[in-house]
This record gives structure tokens, C-alpha cells and sequence, in this order.
């Protein structure tokens, strides 16, 4: 696979087979997103993998925390403004994704909660003394993962909602107090049985974003 055919290949999977992923597979997608480029070679990702009953804890944890409206906290402050061009495009997704997926539209908000049902959640945590710009590298090594991921077979999906309970993640991980929890990704085999992963986001013309200046 090309890296152009693995770019292609990735899309965000909202619903995930039960079936737990190989271990030397798993590890051969940690060890090809370890090659990310970063600030002076800083490597500031630390990764924390969660699974089986430590998976399960966290979602039952996050269960009660729904049931209890519990405020979401994430470590990584969601925006606050959107600029116009980004306002359109977030509300043509769930038009399209009723296009797409029809019915199965409805499962999204049950799925996001569950972190889709996925067997194995990553999650990318970075030191609190860094500042942000070793964000970039932290976004870098989650697309390298994510590539890599395709190439093996996985499907895979950022999401806030997996990062909204720090205090969950940080009791089953045993995440220490000098790092700060960025973003999860969830990973698996992608159930092709629901519609709902029938979706892929538009995406712009490359006219649109990008200005030759020769």
C-alpha cells in the first residue's frame, strides 16, 4: 500500500467488531508511528493502551459519568470559535451522514458514547511542561499511527469523547501527574454490517485552502 492509497484507505470508523487485534499487529502500528518526526527529535508522545477489562472499567466509568451529567473535563481545551468555512462544513456532516448511512445516522451519539465499541483505545498523553507546540508532533504521530493502522487492516477513529473523564482515564491507566491526556483513538476491525460506517466526511477542493505564490 502507497502512502497516497493508505490516505485514501483511512476513514474515521464508528463501529467496531468485537474481535481483539493480534498483538504483533498492534505492535507493529505503535512501532511505524514511533517513526513520527518531532522538535529536535523530543518524541513527546506517551502512549498508554487500553484493553479488555482496563477498556471495560473505563467505559463503565464513563457510563456513570453520563448518568450522572457529570461535566466534561478534557485535559485539551476544546475550541472555542469556528470560523465560517469550518461552521459550513461541521453542518453538512450529519445531512451526509443521514445520506450515507440512512437509519443507522441515529447510532452515532450511543456509538460515541461506548468509544464505538471498539476492542483497544489508544491514548496519547504529553508531558505538562511542554509547551504547545509539541501539540504538532502530537497530531503527527496519531496520523502515523492511523496510516499505519490502514495499512494493517484496522480501522481507526480520533475522538474527544474518549478523553471527556481524564479522572477515569487516569485511575485505570495509571496515567502519572506530570502528563496531560490529549486525545484517544480507537482501533479495531471495522463491523462492515453497520451502515453507519457507509460514511466518509467531504472533503475540500485543494483550491480552497491552499495559495501558490510563485
Amino acid at each position: 500500500m502507497t502512502v497516497s492509497e493508505a490516505l485514501s484507505a483511512r476513514r474515521s470508523i464508528r463501529a467496531f467488531k468485537p474481535d481483539p487485534i493480534e498483538r504483533d499487529k498492534l505492535l507493529k502500528v505503535l512501532k511505524d508511528a514511533s517513526m513520527t518526526p518531532s522538535w529536535a527529535n523530543s518524541q513527546p508522545w506517551e502512549v498508554f493502551v487500553a484493553e479488555g477489562e482496563t477498556l471495560k472499567r473505563i467505559r463503565e466509568g464513563y457510563a456513570a459519568c453520563y448518568k450522572n451529567a457529570v461535566q466534561a473535563a478534557p485535559e485539551i481545551p476544546r475550541p472555542v470559535e469556528w470560523t465560517e468555512a469550518a461552521k459550513k462544513r461541521q453542518m453538512a456532516l450529519y445531512p451526509d451522514m443521514l445520506r450515507d448511512c440512512g437509519d443507522a445516522a441515529n447510532q452515532f451519539g450511543a456509538l460515541n458514547q461506548r468509544m464505538f465499541d471498539a476492542p483497544c483505545v489508544i491514548f496519547i498523553c504529553v508531558d505538562k511542561i511542554l509547551s504547545t507546540w509539541s501539540l504538532y508532533d502530537i497530531g503527527a504521530y496519531a496520523q502515523s499511527l492511523m496510516l499505519s493502522a490502514a495499512e494493517n487492516g484496522l480501522g481507526t477513529i480520533p475522538a474527544v469523547t474518549t478523553v471527556l473523564y481524564p479522572e477515569v482515564l487516569r485511575k485505570e491507566l495509571h496515567i502519572p501527574d506530570n502528563l496531560k491526556v490529549v486525545i484517544g483513538i480507537a482501533i479495531g476491525y471495522a463491523d462492515e454490517t453497520n451502515k453507519i460506517n457507509n460514511f466518509r466526511s467531504a472533503r475540500s477542493p485543494v483550491e480552497e485552502h491552499v495559495t501558490f505564490c510563485s
